[in-house]
C-alpha cells in the first residue's frame, strides 16, 4: 500500500491560539460546551482523521490574573470524563488523552485507559508527558517541582509499570464458562510485583486486556531525554519544530534512535504540529492570521512569553532584544525554541511576546493547495510522517480545513478517503504488540 500522511488534531480541547475565543463567529464557550465538542469530533471523524487529541493542564495556567483573565483556557473538561462522551458519539477516530507521570499513580492510568480502551472499541491513546507547569506541584502535596532529568527517570519507569499492568490478563483469559462456573483460567493472570526507584505497585489490573492489547503510546518531549523516551516507547511523537530543516533533523534523529533501539522506522510515527489557516487566497489567508493575532492582549502576550521561558519577563525592556535567560525547570525544548527564534529574527522582547501570545510555531498560512504543497513537501522529503493540526478557530477553521484541505490531499492520494479499520493502531498502521507474560509460544503464560 502507497504510504500516506496521517492527521491528528489537536484539541485543547480546542484552539491554542490566545485569541481563537474572540474572532468572529467562533464559539466562546467551545472549550467548555460538550455539544459543540460533539460537533467538532464527529466532523474530524467526517474528514478521516486518525485521532481526536487532547492537550491537559493539573493547574490553572500559572500567569498574572489580568492575563489569564483574557485566556479561554482557566477551565477544560477533565480528558477521560470527555474521550469516554464523545468514544459513545463516534465510531472510528482515535481519541488520545494526555495523563501525567509525574502527578498520577500508575495502576489508575492503566485502569483509566485500558476503559477507555474497551468503551471505543479500540481507539484509545495515551499521551505521555511529563508534567512541566510549577503550580502543578503545590496541588499535589509538594512544595517544590521534580527537576527535568528525574521526572523522565519517573515517566520510563512509570511506562514499564503501565505497560505491564495492561499485560495483567492474557487475551484469551476470560473463559466465561456458564455450564462449569469457570469465569477465568488462573493460569492466564500475572501478577505484576513491581519494586523501582520510584514506584511499588503488586497489580493485578482489575480488568481485561485492552482491545489494542495496549492503547498507543504518544509523547511530546523534544528535550534529550524526552527524544531517547520517544525511541525506547513511543508510537506517535508530536514535536514543535518550526522549519523543514529542523523537522527533518528531528526526524533522522528519532527514526535513527528508533533503528539502534531494535526498533523498525514504522514503528513510531512523528507529527508535527502545525496552526492551519486556509482562505481563498494567500493574501486573504494572512489577513484573517493577522486578525486574529490582532486580538491577542499585551497582558496575555506577557505572559505566554513569561510561561515558554520559565521566568518573569514583565521587568525586561519591551522595545530591547530578549536578555540572557537563566535556567529553570521549565521544558527545555520549548524553552531553547523560543530563545533560538529571537536570536534568528532580531525580536525584541515585545514582539517575540506578541508572537508567543497568539501562536509561534509551525504555521501553514494560505488556500487549500499552497497548504497540501507544504504538507507534502514535509512528507515526501523526510520531515514528517503527518501533522498535529491545530486550527486557528472554532468551528469556521476546523470547517475550512475538513472541506477544503482534506479533499486537496485525498486528490493528491497522500490521504485516505474512508478508514480501513476500526482501532486507532489500524489507522496508524501500528502492529498489537504481543503480552509480554502470555506470548503466542507459551499459551500458558508465566507468573
Amino acid at each position: 500500500m502507497t504510504r500516506q500522511l496521517h492527521l491528528g488534531a489537536f484539541m485543547r480541547p480546542v484552539s491554542i491560539h490566545t485569541g481563537a475565543w474572540r474572532y468572529p463567529d467562533a464559539y466562546p464557550d467551545a472549550n467548555f460546551n460538550f455539544g459543540h465538542l460533539k460537533r467538532f469530533a464527529q466532523k474530524l471523524e467526517a474528514g478521516k482523521f486518525d485521532a481526536f487529541f487532547m492537550a491537559d493542564h493539573l493547574a490553572v495556567l500559572n500567569m498574572p490574573v489580568e492575563a489569564l483573565k483574557r485566556s479561554h483556557t482557566p477551565t477544560s473538561f477533565e480528558p477521560f470524563t470527555l474521550l469516554s462522551a464523545l468514544a459513545g458519539a463516534t465510531e472510528r477516530i482515535g481519541l488520545v488523552a494526555t495523563a501525567s507521570t509525574t502527578f498520577d499513580e500508575p495502576y489508575h492510568i492503566a485502569r483509566r485507559f485500558a476503559s477507555l480502551d474497551h468503551l471505543s472499541n479500540g481507539r484509545a491513546g495515551w499521551n505521555i508527558v511529563t508534567t512541566a507547569n510549577p503550580d502543578a506541584a503545590l496541588n499535589f502535596g509538594r512544595d517544590d517541582h521534580m527537576d527535568h532529568d528525574e521526572r523522565y527517570r519517573r515517566a520510563r519507569e512509570f511506562y514499564d509499570v503501565v505497560t505491564g499492568l495492561w499485560d495483567s490478563w492474557a487475551d484469551d483469559a476470560f473463559i466465561r464458562d456458564q455450564e462449569s462456573g469457570l469465569f477465568f483460567d488462573p493460569g492466564k493472570l500475572h501478577v505484576l510485583n513491581h519494586k523501582g526507584e520510584f514506584l511499588s505497585v503488586r497489580g493485578p489490573l482489575n480488568i481485561a486486556r485492552p482491545v489494542q492489547g495496549w492503547p498507543v503510546i504518544v509523547q511530546a518531549g523534544a528535550s534529550e531525554a524526552g527524544r531517547q523516551l520517544a525511541a525506547e516507547t513511543a508510537e506517535v511523537v508530536f514535536t514543535a519544530v518550526s522549519t523543514l530543516p529542523e523537522g527533518q533533523r528531528f526526524y533522522a534523529d528519532v527514526k535513527g534512535r528508533l533503528e539502534r533501539a531494535g526498533r523498525s522506522r514504522d514503528s513510531l510515527k512523528i507529527l508535527p504540529g502545525a496552526f492551519v489557516v486556509v482562505d481563498d487566497t494567500v493574501e486573504e489567508a494572512k489577513a484573517k492570521r493577522a486578525k486574529l493575532d490582532s486580538l491577542v492582549h499585551e497582558a496575555s502576550a506577557i505572559a505566554s512569553l513569561s510561561i515558554a521561558l520559565g521566568h518573569d519577563v514583565s521587568g525586561f525592556d519591551p522595545d530591547g532584544p530578549l536578555p540572557d535567560v537563566p535556567e529553570t525547570n521549565a521544558g527545555r525544548s520549548s524553552r531553547q525554541r523560543v530563545i533560538d527564534l529571537a536570536r534568528r529574527e532580531g525580536l525584541t522582547v515585545r514582539q517575540l511576546a506578541q508572537r508567543l501570545g497568539g501562536y509561534a510555531g509551525l504555521a501553514f498560512v494560505g488556500t487549500p493547495t499552497t497548504i497540501a504543497d507544504q504538507m507534502q513537501e514535509w512528507f515526501e522529503t523526510e520531515g514528517s510522517d503527518g501533522f498535529n493540526v491545530m486550527f486557528p478557530f472554532l468551528p469556521a477553521g476546523l470547517d475550512d480545513f475538513v472541506d477544503t484541505v482534506v479533499p486537496e490531499l485525498q486528490r493528491r492520494g497522500l490521504f485516505r478517503t474512508e478508514y480501513q479499520g476500526t482501532t486507532l493502531r489500524d489507522h496508524l498502521g501500528l502492529e498489537r504488540p504481543e503480552n509480554r507474560f502470555f506470548a503466542p509460544e507459551h499459551p500458558s503464560g508465566a507468573r
